[in-house]
């Protein structure tokens, strides 16, 4: 969800070749697979085009990106366990962190209902709003 809202809204200002992407997590439970139906229901609900197949995170993310997030404290920990992240620890931030309400931990909604889903949704949007505002732009 976080990847489709952020590149909605880096289109929607025009700095599609400024920005690059990606998301993945931290184990290898759904390598291959499509996003969960409720997150593709919520983020169309949003406006929101979601195209995305699963995958893990490696050592060759920390190394091209400029910013990894991660979602909460676990999947940051996981992170910093890869071999070699220690050299990229400074490009790793839980993504709440800019978020204008507070930091904290994006919940997962795996477990709950469209309510949930929708939660999410308003906390990544604010924050990815926010990260887009204080990171500089071309």
């Amino acid at each position: 969800m976080a990847e489709a809202i952020f590149k909605h809204k880096v289109s929607e200002q025009g700095l599609d070749g400024y920005w690059e992407a990606d998301s993945c997590g931290t184990s290898n439970y759904h390598v291959g697979d499509d996003p969960d139906p409720r997150t593709i229901r919520n983020a169309h609900k949003n406006g929101v085009p979601i195209r995305h197949k699963g995958r893990q995170l490696s050592l060759a993310d920390l190394q091209k990106f400029d910013w990894v997030m991660a979602m909460d404290r676990s999947n940051y920990d996981n992170i910093m366990r890869l071999p070699g992240a220690d050299a990229h620890a400074s490009k790793v931030r839980l993504v709440r962190a800019y978020d204008p309400l507070g930091p904290g931990e994006v919940p997962d909604p795996y477990d709950g209902t469209e309510a949930d889903f929708q939660h999410v949704f308003d906390i990544l949007d604010r924050t990815l709003d926010n990260f887009l505002k204080q990171e500089v732009q071309p």
